[in-house]
């Protein structure tokens, strides 16, 4: 299967890392973590105007138009970054379960507002046992096993749940619906669910490919400027070894990432495997990221000053999104145990 992508997709993902690493610099992340931040509508504008939070929109909705493995390779700087604001969960969830209930006018009208600085859109899933509610949340799609509504932030009420990543406000739901918010029932309500879960494990698994990334970089900055005996410790065969096996474990979970959002999070057994797949691949790569940074700090890692933490936080919070280890698990050993899906070189990497 080729991966190789378009001078375009490589465009947009340069354009977007050069722009989260202006809006999440260190301070920012630091007020954002401590929720002083008063630029968390400047990032949403921001990245309203380059067009990413309706990425997925059909055109005749004001979107690009793009596929999952654009947003993919967006979702994973957006994890390098540790964006503060839910733009997986935004542009890459709820976005395309709009368009695909557009035939219902409320879910058309919203549509067509995505793509503005003004609308933000929490997803509550059965899948998470809370829902991702920043405060700057106009509506909510609630995803249930037999209906999907879609409410206004007005009429929820949210009760504040913890959270290991201060920069995800996690919530419990309360929300005042009935036929009034009633979108979608029965076997659509099941498929646009069904599809949402596949596509919040798809970006998860992106961001987290994101996240280690960043962490084995800033393991290696560390690593470089930190002498011990009058010599860089990353010139010590401990450190070389233990930052080459996590990068290899992050070299490993790429491919499967990108084979899995080369089917655009459908809900096919094949597409449900390589969901979970990616989902373990990349949140096994960000453990191990997080882990050989620690170590490779030393006693500053556990320190507030050093910045590691923001993203070690954000990778064990989304270990346990949109289905956590085991959740996956469990679902590729019954694909397999029920011969639903077959292994082997002749069948791990068979074309989409």
């Amino acid at each position: 299967m080729d991966f190789t992508f378009t001078d375009e997709q490589r465009l947009m993902q340069s354009s977007f890392r050069e722009l989260a690493e202006d809006l999440c610099s260190s301070a920012e992340i630091r007020a954002a973590f401590e929720g002083r931040s008063e630029r968390a509508a400047l990032r949403w504008s921001r990245v309203a105007h380059m067009g990413l939070t309706a990425m997925l929109a059909p055109a005749q909705f004001g979107g690009l138009g793009l596929d999952a493995v654009d947003f993919a390779l967006i979702a994973q700087e957006a994890g390098r970054a540790a964006f503060p604001e839910p733009l997986s969960e935004h542009a890459g969830v709820a976005v395309p379960l709009l368009a695909q209930l557009s035939c219902v006018p409320a879910a058309a009208a919203l549509l067509a507002r995505a793509g503005g600085a003004e609308c933000m859109i929490g997803v509550m899933h059965d899948a998470n046992p809370f829902t991702l509610w920043p405060a700057g949340a106009t509506h909510l799609l609630v995803c249930r096993a037999e209906e999907v509504h879609l409410a206004r932030a007005a009429d929820v009420r949210a009760a504040p749940q913890p959270s290991v990543d201060a920069l995800r406000r996690l919530a419990s739901i309360d929300a005042d619906l009935g036929a009034h918010t009633l979108i979608a029932r029965g076997a659509e309500a099941r498929g646009a669910s069904e599809r949402a879960l596949e596509r919040g494990a798809l970006f998860a698994a992106a961001e987290s490919v994101g996240l280690a990334e960043r962490m084995i970089q800033l393991a290696v900055d560390y690593a470089a400027a930190r002498t011990q005996f009058g010599a860089p410790i990353g010139s010590y065969q401990a450190i070389k070894h233990a930052l080459a096996s996590a990068q290899v474990r992050l070299e490993f979970a790429r491919p499967v990432l990108y084979s899995a959002a080369s089917r655009g999070g459908e809900t096919s057994v094949r597409g449900r495997a390589l969901v979970s797949h990616a989902k373990i691949a990349a949140t096994d790569a960000a453990d191990l990221a997080g882990r050989t940074a620690m170590q490779v700090h030393g006693a500053m890692g556990y320190s507030w000053e050093v910045d590691l933490h923001f993203y070690m936080k954000r990778a064990w919070a989304l270990a346990g999104a949109w289905g956590d280890r085991n959740f996956h698990a469990r679902r590729l050993q019954s694909l397999v145990l029920d011969g639903a899906i077959a292994l082997g070189p002749d069948h791990t990497f068979d074309s989409p």
